[in-house]
């Protein structure tokens, strides 16, 4: 890794009292400490993190050095460690393109999953955005990629794009992304599967037109093996609404997708604002995305659906903003329903790495943490069934960029298991 130093940053002893379980020592949120690797390149987009079961952290970026693109890999060796050696990803010979998004991560046991788009070959000056969707693999836990296979099957000079890719308790792989295909005046989206470890890839198909064309798209499964699917859609006005669709036959099929907040929002051109899903053992589905509503309001949500993602709950805004601007919401839920919300808090002269979490489902949240030490952005969010939460985000400390990580644990699963039956919302 080129330029590339790791260090602890202090341990922080931040210790978060919950209304509910304040006498208890187990019931405190406890923040660890950050891991930070400099990157001395011109650039870098991400980063994409995940957490097993063991603590283990994984990361993936892009970095642009003068004309080249690299995503890179990493993950540590032992839980509460830096980031280990990084990898390259893709080729020299693979064109990277992305418009600010890092690659989409998922970690099955040994097995990681990257999706990522490839500059296409046959790409013209009329045709600016045209990539093609590809998918890398590990099977000895990320120390080797092999060579990365093609995820669209239409073979046309298009938009594939803002992807996002889950692995599912089986093993079976879900990807989503916006694809240009059918030559419309706004792309839809599409989903395919793998369902023999990434090795080869299903037919894709269309769950949806009129999608909004740089909002990423979300994948999340639940245990009973329902696959939801969230983006942004466009609707009559230039109304621009987060929707969900599932799937109840393991990704073969999916339903028409339900408005999730009825927000109203009147916006002629793209956002460039994903969507975030997770799902809880009980099956609640949750989902958090920005808008700026009818009044234009720049305001982070989140809502649930109890019913499979066919109704949602009224939407609880999570931001508090005074003087600045929410962005880039991404979530995380572990199975007992503990949420972690992490965005940015942007002004004229400082972007803020923020977290928000619950402890009931979503009923309730803290208020929001600062993270960040330089100008941060970009976070990403993810938590294990044990309820240890990692974070991460891009730092500007010029002249160099660096990636920070920083983990988050929840009360025991036990305890938090017993207190949400107690306390249901």
């Amino acid at each position: 890794m080129r330029g590339h130093t790791a260090g602890l940053v202090g341990v922080l002893s931040l210790l978060v009292s919950l209304p509910v379980w304040a006498e208890s020592p187990e019931s405190v949120t406890t923040m660890g400490p950050k891991w930070m690797t400099v990157h001395q390149v011109k650039g870098v987009v991400g980063p994409s993190v995940q957490i097993d079961e063991r603590g283990i952290v994984s990361a993936t970026w892009v970095e642009e050095d003068k004309d080249t693109r690299t995503i890179f890999f990493a993950k540590s060796e032992k839980p509460n460690e830096a980031l280990g050696t990084s990898v390259p990803v893709n080729r020299p010979t693979e064109d990277v393109y992305y418009r600010q998004e890092s690659p989409a991560l998922a970690v099955h046991g040994n097995e990681v999953f990257v999706t990522w788009s490839q500059t296409h070959p046959k790409i013209t000056p009329d045709k600016p955005f045209s990539g093609e969707l590809r998918l890398s693999k590990s099977t000895d836990g990320g120390r080797t990629f092999a060579p990365s296979i093609l995820v669209n099957d239409d073979g046309q000079v298009i938009q594939h794009t803002f992807d996002s890719i889950q692995a599912a308790p089986d093993g079976t792989l879900h990807m989503a992304w916006i694809d240009g295909r059918e030559g419309r005046k706004e792309p839809g989206t599409f989903v395919a599967r793998s369902v023999d470890h990434g090795r080869t890839i299903a037919k894709n198909f269309k769950i949806d037109d009129n999608t909004c064309v740089c909002c990423r798209t979300a994948v999340a499964t639940s245990a009973d093996g329902v696959v939801y699917v969230a983006w942004r859609k466009i609707f009559d006005g230039n109304i621009r609404e987060t929707v969900v669709s599932r799937s109840m036959d393991h990704g073969e099929t999916f339903s028409t997708s339900v408005v999730v907040g009825n927000d109203r929002w009147v916006y002629p051109a793209c956002p460039h604002r994903p969507a975030s899903l997770g799902v809880d053992q009980r099956g609640r589905l949750y989902v958090v995305w920005y808008t700026e509503g009818a009044d234009e309001t720049p305001a982070i949500y989140l809502a649930y659906s109890d019913d499979q993602g066919k109704t949602f709950s009224a939407k609880k805004q999570l931001n508090r903003s005074k003087g600045t601007f929410p962005d880039h919401p991404q979530m995380a839920v572990d199975p007992a329903g503990r949420i972690a919300v992490i965005w940015e808090e942007q002004s004229p002269v400082r972007r803020e790495v923020v977290v928000s979490y619950s402890l009931d489902r979503g009923r309730s949240f803290n208020e929001p943490i600062k993270l960040n030490e330089k100008n941060g952005q970009t976070p990403a969010v993810a938590v294990n069934q044990q309820g240890t939460v990692v974070m991460g985000w891009k730092e500007h400390a010029m002249p160099a960029h660096r990636l920070v990580i920083q983990t988050m644990q929840f009360p025991s699963t036990e305890l938090a298991l017993r207190e949400a039956e107690d306390h249901e919302p």
